[in-house]
């Protein structure tokens, strides 16, 4: 989503990080009221609530629109501008919105939401936020997993086949996270003009600054904080992004709590691991909620706008490759993380990524395998549900990606860049259309724009996966990776995918 920071070396802020303001105040992103509300104005016209009587509340006391790509407006609102924001904040958040009950938050309602999927466990009605599935509803014979056991019954190659699909799951979603990092946060024309400058359209290489002109380059500027790192002519190992922080901390959450881990226990292992600076959108507001004394399930709710947007997604690969094979077990692992940030779509799109990854893990299913089995845990009247199968359809009757990618921007483009439900249709879109060809994938799912290095490193993962070996995806992108990622996250420096693979495998054997 928003990268961090290379190492080795000292950390760096990322591009919407805390900083220097105005007089050298520190002006912290994705947190200030006055850019809260103009987010959660969007919010409130996406999910069908009535935005006017705040809208025009707002614009009438001079407040002005969400950013529409930083984190933060220039300057801090004055005081009474920012009371309004808190207030109207709290208004809008008592609207109901109407798509509630095609919509579902807790856990029981969802798997009610979804009659075709491989029955989901966990029915009982213990709070959301925290529950921990007991039980599984009678499930399919091939789909129920052994007692104690992870659903590897299922796996092809048994635990050394898994290891070397979680290697390259580990190293796809590297690649792609690193092919679309210079890219982040520019236009879907100059996504295009750039590449096509540098002769590499369609997209099929990583970036390169050689032979742009530098008027392209001034009118369209390469991600200032991930430049450095993510071209062709200076990638030198993955260098840190919270692409793939969120699944170390994810394997660090299983190692320490194992499978029934709970939202609380995420909570706490932010708290412990997590630099608060390191944190964006909505994981930013709820670690803030948490600083403020809420629990799960209000982390996710107060005053956060972000809720619906990406950041349960990119969290979600690691709960289907520790359940290669139950795709349930995944999506249910995937709710109680996501419970902490995100509701609505923005907790579909985890249980979307989670089942199809279990299913991919298996080395049994083709891409299109995966990516139905994926959709069926998502309640299918949301806006999610109804994005990835337009994605899906919209892939099968264009030939030519650029035109798929024109109909979902045409269709979704009045979402936030971050939004999960314009993001997961693509992604949906560019693995379908590849056909799960790794560099396909990759390529068509960054060229499509929006969140370009969150959607690579999703398509990457599940391509990886699919390619069944590290040796088996093209030498042009794991070579730069020289097997090492940098991070903060404690314990993971310049650890190698190999590693995390062995370890990744541990936790899937683990009941």
């Amino acid at each position: 989503m928003t990268p961090t920071t290379p190492a080795p070396g000292p950390p760096k802020p990322g591009p919407d990080a805390p900083g220097p303001g105005p007089a050298g105040r520190v002006r912290l992103t994705w947190a200030q009221p006055e850019d809260l509300v103009g987010h959660e104005l969007r919010q409130a016209a996406e999910d069908g609530r009535d935005p006017g009587p705040a809208l025009r509340a707002w614009s009438a006391a001079g407040g002005h629109p969400a950013p529409e790509r930083a984190g933060a407006s220039a300057a801090p609102a004055p005081p009474h501008l920012r009371a309004l924001a808190t207030r109207l904040l709290d208004e809008l958040a008592r609207l109901p919105s109407p798509l509630c009950a095609d919509e579902p938050t807790s856990w029981t309602a969802i798997v009610a939401a979804c009659p075709q999927a491989t029955p989901l466990p966990g029915t009982a009605s213990t709070p959301p936020a925290d529950h921990v599935p007991q039980a599984r509803l009678q499930a399919a014979p091939e789909a129920q997993p052994a007692r104690g056991h992870t659903g590897t019954g299922r796996v092809a190659g048994g635990q050394g086949g898994l290891r070397e699909r979680l290697e390259a799951a580990w190293v796809g979603r590297a690649v792609g996270c690193l092919l679309g990092k210079p890219v982040e946060k520019l236009p879907l024309d100059g996504i295009r003009a750039l590449a096509r400058a540098a002769g590499n359209w369609p997209l099929d290489d990583w970036f390169s600054a050689r032979g742009v002109p530098p008027a392209l380059l001034a009118a369209h500027p390469w991600n200032r904080r991930s430049a450095p790192t993510s071209l062709a002519e200076n990638i030198d190992g993955m260098p840190e992004d919270d692409d793939l922080n969120y699944p170390l901390l994810g394997l660090l959450l299983l190692q320490r709590h194992g499978k029934a881990f709970t939202t609380s226990d995420v909570a706490r292992l932010w708290l412990d691991e997590l630099p608060a600076g390191r944190t964006f959108t909505a994981e930013r507001i709820a670690y803030r909620n948490l600083l403020l004394g809420l629990e799960p399930p209000a982390t996710a709710t107060h005053h956060n706008p972000f809720r619906e947007w990406i950041g349960a997604l990119i969290r979600a690969d690691v709960h289907g490759w520790t359940n290669p094979g139950d795709p349930p077990s995944a999506a249910a692992q995937a709710y109680r993380d996501a419970a902490l940030t995100h509701t609505g779509n923005g907790v579909y799109a985890a249980l979307f990524v989670a089942a199809a990854t279990a299913e991919a893990a298996t080395g049994r299913a083709d891409v299109h395998t995966a990516l139905r089995t994926g959709l069926a845990a998502v309640p299918p009247r949301s806006r999610l549900a109804e994005a990835v199968r337009f994605g899906l359809r919209t892939a099968a009757d264009e030939t030519d990606f650029d035109l798929v990618v024109d109909r979902l921007h045409a269709r979704y483009g009045h979402y936030h860049w971050v939004h999960a439900v314009p993001n997961t249709a693509l992604i949906a879109a560019a693995l379908a259309h590849a056909d799960g060809d790794f560099t396909r994938s990759v390529c068509r799912a960054v060229s499509g724009g929006w969140d370009t290095d969150s959607n690579g490193a999703t398509a990457g993962a599940l391509a990886g996966l699919l390619t069944g070996s590290p040796q088996r995806i093209p030498h042009r992108w794991t070579a730069p990776l020289k097997n090492r990622l940098a991070t903060t996250v404690p314990g993971f420096d310049g650890i190698g995918f190999d590693t995390l693979a062995h370890l990744t495998a541990q936790e899937a054997a683990r009941s």
